[in-house]
């Protein structure tokens, strides 16, 4: 068992943090808890497990460990990322207001919009880059301030530390960390007040689990939020928390490969005579590279490409065979989307809809040479 006083790195948090050896019969890895209920010594005497949509063993393993990568003093786990994103929209009331980055997943922008406009909530999209616009976009009924960094998928940073103390006292700062994870940057240590990830991404990194996660340090503010997950209720079951776990371990090192291979891949990318635009923070070229050097341990594993022609982007992602087509990202397959139709289709008519010439990738952990090679195949 960890020493909860020592300061340990996040590779060693990911292994240890929240998953002490099973006192029962000594199991290294945390067990599955395939339990509903639990039974109680007398009525309202019991050893803090009642039923398992509102705590499961599982869960609070996978809780504690997100929380501790997150440097964040507590954590709750959900079914999606959109749950999780859901979560954290029901602590508003009606009235209030949300600015968000201009450039949001396109699932984000579809539940602001399509479902918490309609109970009163109301929203600006901002160019988070620009402090003087955000400035100007608070209300005194401005209550959070949502972003993303890198956005998904125009990859634009936001600055998390100015931001935060842009922010005015009683503004949540909540950044979806999605695209880094923890191994890149923790915002929580920038300022920010919630940090939240969809973990069927890179925390859970291999395709077999949907799920969120969120970590805070505001006790209050965690009591709110733990109150809604119990009583709404989109928790992830014990396998699925079982199999975040199980990514986290290996997060560090598929991160650094992930860069690795994305930095490669962009800079081939960039050369290519079809290719109109590459967007990935570890480029000299992209706009904000002195910021992901500050902000960023790496510059991850997406990339967007803006290619010449919008037919040569739909082409393309339909010719590759090691890029596999298919929506998500961060798992350890590489895998090629079309924003405009797919993961973006919901933005096409708004003011934040992406380019249909823009192609995104989600590069993998395979051999950066065999990738290289079918994306040139791709684009012959």
């Amino acid at each position: 068992m960890i020493d909860p006083n020592a300061q340990y790195h996040l590779d060693t948090l990911a292994i240890h943090a929240g998953q002490a050896p099973d006192p029962t019969t000594g199991a290294i890895m945390t067990p599955v808890y395939l339990t509903s209920t639990y039974v109680q010594a007398a009525p309202a005497e019991h050893k803090g497990y009642e039923y398992s949509r509102t705590d499961n063993p599982t869960r609070t393993a996978l809780q504690d460990c997100i929380a501790a990568m997150e440097a964040g003093k507590h954590g709750l786990a959900f079914s999606s990322g959109l749950a999780t994103t859901d979560t954290i929209l029901r602590l508003l009331n009606p009235g209030d207001h949300v600015i968000v980055g201009n450039d949001v997943y396109g699932g984000t922008y579809r539940l602001f919009m399509k479902v918490f406009a309609r109970y009163g909530l109301t929203f600006s999209w901002v160019d988070l880059a620009d402090l003087d616009a955000v400035r100007a976009a608070m209300t005194p009924q401005t209550k959070l301030l949502w972003l993303e960094t890198p956005t998904n998928p125009m990859l634009r940073l936001a600055d998390i530390s100015a931001l935060a103390h842009t922010a005015p006292q009683g503004v949540m700062v909540v950044v979806d960390n999605t695209f880094c994870s923890p191994a890149i940057q923790q915002p929580l240590t920038l300022g920010a007040d919630i940090v939240m990830h969809s973990s069927t991404k890179y925390l859970g990194g291999h395709s077999d689990v949907v799920g969120g996660v969120l970590a805070l340090n505001d006790t209050e503010v965690y009591k709110q939020l733990k109150f809604l997950q119990n009583a709404v209720g989109a928790v992830p079951g014990p396998l699925d928390c079982f199999l975040v776990l199980r990514g986290l371990k290996t997060l560090g090192i598929r991160i650094e490969r992930h860069s690795q291979n994305a930095l490669q891949v962009a800079r081939f990318l960039e050369d290519h005579p079809r290719v109109q635009q590459v967007i990935y923070p570890g480029l000299e070229s992209h706009p904000q590279y002195a910021l992901a050097q500050r902000q960023m341990k790496h510059p991850g594993g997406m990339i967007s490409v803006i290619l010449k022609d919008a037919d040569e982007a739909r082409q393309m992602v339909s010719r590759t065979r090691l890029f596999s087509l298919a929506e998500s990202l961060g798992g350890v397959e590489s895998l090629i989307e079309h924003p405009y139709t797919m993961t973006h289709a919901s933005t096409a008519d708004s003011d934040i809809a992406v380019s249909p010439a823009l192609v995104r990738l989600s590069v993998g952990i395979e051999n950066a040479d065999d990738l290289m090679n079918d994306l040139r195949a791709a684009l012959a």
